[in-house]
């Protein structure tokens, strides 16, 4: 009959039995950290995750884009869900608005003209933020504000 013998096990076993003590260390401080950073806490998120952001002033930004008489442009921009839009063969001078009560909004216009000269514009309130001009055949125009 052989007789069972703990020091014999954790001998043969010992990279298991610490691996599996390592393996809790690191489970209970992960827990803890959890605890003390509010990671779990639901009401510690910012005001904007939710559906009404009140409280702002709704901001209007003017998109712009202008060329030679008679020009046409490809026009891409972000709309105030900061999905891409397209605009094809537009006729210059070219203008949209976005109406939005977010705080801050990502306005990105791009175009691309089919003339000689073109120009980008974003105003934002009144307040021109961005703009740019090319000289170039069929040039290419890019404007941003990254806190519209």
């Amino acid at each position: 009959m052989k007789r069972f013998s703990i020091g014999k096990l954790v001998t043969r076993q010992w990279t298991v039995i610490v691996a599996v003590i390592v393996v809790g260390l690191v489970v209970f401080s992960v827990s803890r950290l959890h605890g003390i950073f509010g990671s779990d806490n639901e009401v510690s998120r910012p005001s904007a995750d939710s559906l009404e952001n009140t409280g702002y002033n709704p901001k209007r930004v003017l998109f712009e884009v202008f060329g030679s008489p008679g020009a046409t442009a490809t026009i891409n921009f972000l709309d105030e869900h900061a999905q891409p839009q397209r605009v094809d063969d537009a006729p210059l001078p070219w203008s949209h608005t976005l109406t939005t009560d977010d705080p801050t909004l990502f306005a990105d216009l791009r175009a691309q003209g089919d003339s000689t000269t073109i120009t980008c514009r974003i105003t934002v309130n009144g307040i021109v933020k961005d703009e740019r001009s090319a000289s170039n055949v069929n040039g290419y125009i890019a404007c941003l504000d990254k806190s519209a």
